[in-house]
């Protein structure tokens, strides 16, 4: 596996797949998987949104690509944080993989590649939260090191927040 300097475009080649940066081409693709994620009709992923934040040094939105095609995709957010002097945190969101694909590597790919960008840029902890009832992705985050029993999410909404 090559890795490259994670904030350069190009990330980790190699099996079971390639991992990068996403591209504005990419929306389409990222937008089928996150309907595989939740069915939710206002989901819209902006090609223009998924450019800018190709230019970003605090937000990593990747693809893992088999071939030409699209099979996974993560996000993980560098979040500043005053406890430990300047490391930052990272949160980790809509982690997917196309259900015909799981199994098969990509995930684990992916959640390494963000290992590896928190690692360069410090992080103290990277997190991530998971519908309660996706217990097979929850097998998953804890064969990859997650521990789902150290910390408690909570969670509001938008239509939740009374301002």
């Amino acid at each position: 596996m090559n890795v490259v300097n994670p904030i350069h475009k190009s990330i980790v080649t190699g099996p079971p797949c390639s991992i990068r940066r996403a591209k504005e081409a990419d929306a389409p693709a990222i937008e089928a998987l996150y309907r595989e994620l939740v069915s939710d009709g206002d989901i819209h992923v902006l090609p223009g949104h998924i450019a800018a934040l190709a230019e970003s040094s605090t937000t990593f939105l990747l693809v893992a690509k088999i071939d030409d095609t699209v099979y996974g995709t993560a996000l993980l957010t560098l979040c500043p944080d005053v406890m430990y002097g300047t490391q930052p945190f990272g949160v980790i969101e809509n982690i997917v993989v196309t259900q015909s694909r799981r199994g098969g590597g990509i995930g684990r790919s992916l959640l390494g590649q963000i290992e590896q960008i928190a690692a360069h840029h410090d992080c103290t902890k990277v997190m991530l939260l998971s519908d309660r009832t996706r217990r097979d992705a929850h097998v998953f985050f804890q064969k990859c090191g997650f521990s789902g029993e150290t910390k408690r999410a909570f969670v509001k909404y938008r239509r939740q927040f009374t301002g």
